[in-house]
C-alpha cells in the first residue's frame, strides 16, 4: 500500500454529535475542497454518545482531497467547568473568582486527560490542570 501524501492538518473543537456545516467546519474544510457533509455525518456518528461535551477533532487532509480524523478528549477547561459546575471562567482571572477546584479534583481530571497531555505522571498532569484553572480565574486549594 502506498502512503497518501498529507496536504495539511486541521484542528477543530466541535460540539459532540451536533456539528453542522456552518462555521467553523464549512470554511475550514471547504478551502481544501473536502466533502463537508461527509465529515459532519461521520463526526456526529462517532461522537453521538458524548453529546453536551466539546470534542476536538484532528483532521488530516490528503492531496487527493480525502481525509481522515481522530477525536480527542474534551479540553481541560471544559472538564474543569463540568467538574465544579460553572458555566464559564472568570472574565478577570486573578481578580475575580469563578469557583474553587480542589487538588483531588485536579488530579482526577489530570488522570482522565493524561493521554492527550505531554506528561508521564499524575502529579505533572495535575499541575497542568491547576495552571489552566488559575488562568480561568478558578481558585485551586
Amino acid at each position: 500500500m502506498v502512503a497518501k501524501k498529507v496536504k495539511t492538518i486541521i484542528k477543530l473543537n466541535l460540539p459532540a454529535g451536533e456539528a453542522t456545516p456552518a462555521p467553523p467546519v464549512g470554511p475550514a474544510l471547504g478551502q481544501h475542497g473536502l466533502p463537508i457533509m461527509d465529515f459532519v455525518r461521520t463526526y456526529n456518528e462517532k461522537t453521538a454518545d458524548k453529546k453536551g461535551q466539546v470534542i476536538p477533532a484532528v483532521i488530516t487532509v490528503y492531496t487527493d482531497r480525502t481525509f481522515s480524523f481522530i477525536t480527542k478528549l474534551p479540553p481541560v477547561a471544559e472538564l474543569i467547568k463540568k467538574k465544579i459546575g460553572v458555566e464559564k471562567g472568570s472574565g478577570k482571572a486573578g481578580r475575580e473568582q469563578a469557583g474553587v477546584l480542589t487538588h483531588a479534583q485536579a488530579l482526577e481530571i489530570g488522570k482522565e486527560k493524561m493521554a492527550d497531555l505531554n506528561c508521564d505522571t499524575g502529579e505533572a498532569a495535575m499541575k497542568i490542570v491547576e495552571g489552566t484553572a488559575r488562568s480561568m480565574g478558578i481558585k485551586v486549594e
